[in-house]
């Protein structure tokens, strides 16, 4: 199994710390990984994620695999990297950014929506794929992109993603529940977080 593989097979949440800020960003993840997370992502228009995600790199076990979200350009990936990044997450289909993931090692997950989008991803090398926004095509749209994709694809989503939700997405075949305001918002305290991420995680079966 690929590290993302065992990753996602210990639990299938991949955290999205939208906003969070460097001083925050070790605690909160500490507190995910005791819950069973073992991917967190801190989208790039955060508050100088590149600190946090070092921050979170330095203080977690290897096993956790650590990155950014909201990545747009094929610079930021090098930044990623450089701050001890793991994964690369994208709202948007960019081979650019795909090729320039998996040249530098890491993990591409780009979001998707049609299969056109899909399909260009795997073809510069995607094998993890982020259908987004979720809610707004429905698991019967994740179902028909599913039927038609390679074998060795598996699909994550995210955006409308919640606890009352994922076991619908979860038996329409989702591979991972991208999890962001649902688990994270901007002042939350560790306390709040870790409760959160407890019944994220009951929802599961994690």
């Amino acid at each position: 199994m690929t590290s993302i593989e065992k990753a996602l097979a210990h639990a299938p949440l991949v955290a999205i710390l939208r906003g969070i800020r460097p001083d925050e960003a070790a605690p909160v993840a500490q507190v995910l990984y005791d819950e069973g997370f073992r991917c967190i992502e801190v989208p790039l228009n955060s508050p100088e994620p590149f600190q946090s995600i070092r921050a979170m790199s330095e203080a977690l076990p290897g096993d956790c695999i650590t990155g950014a979200g909201t990545v747009l350009d094929v610079a930021s990936v090098d930044k990623v990297a450089a701050a001890g990044g793991r994964i690369i997450v994208t709202p948007n289909t960019n081979a650019d950014v795909i090729r320039a993931t998996i040249a530098a090692g890491m993990i591409a997950v780009p979001g998707v929506a049609t299969p056109t989008e899909a399909f260009i991803a795997v073809d510069a090398g995607a094998r993890f794929l982020k259908l987004f926004p979720a809610t707004t095509y429905g698991t019967g749209h994740l179902k028909a992109l599913a039927s038609i994709l390679p074998a060795d694809v598996s699909i994550l989503v995210t955006g409308g993603i919640s606890s009352s939700n994922i076991a619908e997405w979860k038996a329409a075949g989702a591979a991972g529940f991208g999890i962001g305001s649902e688990l994270y918002r901007p002042g939350d305290s560790v306390e709040t977080v870790r409760a959160k991420a407890r019944a994220l995680g009951a929802a599961v079966g994690a």
